[in-house]
C-alpha cells in the first residue's frame, strides 16, 4: 500500500509541475503558446480549470503525503517480512560459557 501511495504522489507531483508551467502568469507563461487552442473552451474556462486542478492537486499531494507518513512500514515489519523468506531457525541454543575464567589466587 506504501508503494502504491508513493507512486500517486510521484504522478501527482508530476502532473502539478506541468499545471503550473502551462498556466498563464504575469509574464505570460507558458500558456500563451496554447492561445489558439484555448478557442474551444475559452480563454478564461481554462483559466479557472487550471487554478481548481492546481487546487485539486494540492490538496491531493498533502493527504497523500499524510497517509504516506501513517503507512510507513516500521523497521520491526520490514525484518520480519525479510525474514519470513528464509528459514533462520531462532531457537539456536546459547553458546556455551567458557569454564577457564581466571580466579583470584589467595595466598
Amino acid at each position: 500500500m506504501f508503494i502504491v501511495i508513493t507512486v500517486l504522489i510521484m504522478l501527482a507531483a508530476l502532473l502539478l509541475a506541468f499545471v503550473v508551467l502551462v498556466q498563464n502568469g504575469k509574464g505570460g507563461g507558458l500558456a500563451a503558446n496554447f492561445a489558439s487552442q484555448n478557442q474551444v473552451m475559452g480563454v478564461r474556462k481554462t483559466t479557472d480549470f487550471l487554478e481548481k486542478t492546481t487546487w485539486v492537486l494540492a490538496a491531493a499531494m498533502v493527504v497523500l503525503c499524510i497517509l504516506s507518513a501513517a503507512l510507513v512500514p516500521s523497521r520491526q515489519t520490514m525484518q520480519d517480512s525479510a525474514n519470513s523468506g528464509l528459514n533462520i531457525n531462532t531457537n539456536l541454543p546459547a553458546a556455551t560459557q567458557n569454564n577457564n575464567t581466571a580466579t583470584p589466587q589467595g595466598n
